[in-house]
C-alpha cells in the first residue's frame, strides 16, 4: 500500500492503512487529518498555519467526497474551510488560517530538538503499534516513553506513504496525520479499562516543518470530570515548529 486514499469518480478510497484502534469500522484520526489539510491548502494560495479538523462522527472505511471552501479572502489573511462527507451525511471538518509568505529577516528558533531524529543519534528502535493498522504507514521512533507504558512520550515520527494516491504528502499534512498518535501514546490510562477518544485536532505552526522526521513531545491531562487534554510541542529536526491540541471524551468500557 502506497497511499492512505486512493481518487476515482470524484471519491476518495480509504485504503486498509486509515483504520483506527476505536472501532473496526472507523477510520483513524490522522489520516482523515491530513486528508482534510491537503483540501484546506488546495484552497487558498497562502500558507496553511493553524488547521483545527472537528471529528463529527466516526469515518467510515467506505468511499468519501471531499470539498474545500475560501469562506474569508484577504491579502494577508484567509480562513478555508474542507468538509468530508459519507453520502450525504457529514462526517468530519476543517478550519484553516492562512497567512500569506514574504522572505524577511528575522530570528528564527533552530535551537534543536529534545533528541537527534532516527540516523543521527541512537534515540531507540523504530517501533510499530499494533493497536492500529494506521501505525503501519508510520515509522515511530520513542526518545523517552513507549506505546507500552502510561505517562508523557517524546517520539520521532515520520509518514511512510502519500495521502493521496499520485500526490506527495505537504508537511502540514504530515504533521497533522501524526499529530493524531498524541492522545494515545501519551495515555494515563489502560486501553483495557477506558477509552479517550478525540473529537478534534488543533495543528499549530510558527513555521513550516523541515525534512521528513517530525518529534512530538506529549502529554495528556484528564479533568476528572470526563474529558481531557492531550497537548504536543511540535520540532523538526532543527527546532520547535509549533503546537498541536487534542481534546479528549473520557469514557469507563462496560465490561
Amino acid at each position: 500500500m502506497t497511499a492512505l486514499y486512493r481518487f476515482e469518480d470524484g471519491l476518495y478510497h480509504p485504503g486498509s492503512l486509515t483504520a483506527g484502534p476505536w472501532s473496526p469500522d472507523a477510520q483513524h484520526g490522522g489520516p482523515v487529518a491530513a486528508l482534510l489539510a491537503g483540501a484546506a491548502e488546495e484552497a487558498t494560495e497562502l500558507q496553511v498555519v493553524r488547521l483545527t479538523v472537528e471529528l463529527v462522527r466516526p469515518v467510515p472505511l467506505s468511499p468519501l467526497s471531499l470539498r474545500a471552501d475560501l469562506v474569508r479572502p484577504g491579502r494577508n489573511v484567509q480562513l478555508v474551510e474542507a468538509t468530508l462527507l459519507s453520502g450525504d451525511t457529514e462526517v468530519a471538518r476543517a478550519r484553516g488560517l492562512a497567512i500569506r509568505r514574504q522572505t524577511m529577516d528575522v530570528p528564527v528558533d533552530r535551537s534543536g530538538p529534545p533528541a537527534p531524529p532516527p540516523g543521527d543519534g541512537d534515540v531507540g528502535p523504530v517501533r510499530k503499534v499494533d493497536r492500529t493498522a494506521f501505525a503501519e504507514a508510520v515509522d515511530i521512533c520513542f526518545v523517552k516513553g513507549s506505546w507500552d507504558d502510561t505517562g508523557p512520550v517524546t517520539m520521532w515520527t515520520r509518514l511512510l506513504v502519500a495521502v493521496v494516491e499520485g500526490r506527495p504528502a505537504s508537511p502540514l499534512q504530515r504533521t497533522a496525520a501524526a499529530a493524531d498518535f498524541g492522545n494515545g501514546v501519551s495515555r494515563v490510562l489502560p486501553f483495557e479499562t477506558h477509552t479517550f477518544i478525540n473529537p478534534d485536532l488543533t495543528v499549530a505552526l510558527a513555521r513550516v516543518p523541515e525534512g521528513d522526521w517530525i518529534l512530538f513531545d506529549v502529554v495528556s491531562r484528564l479533568s476528572g470530570e470526563g474529558f481531557g487534554q492531550a497537548e504536543s510541542q511540535i520540532f523538526d529536526s532543527y527546532g520547535p515548529i509549533g503546537r498541536s491540541v487534542q481534546s479528549l471524551i473520557v469514557n469507563e468500557r462496560q465490561p
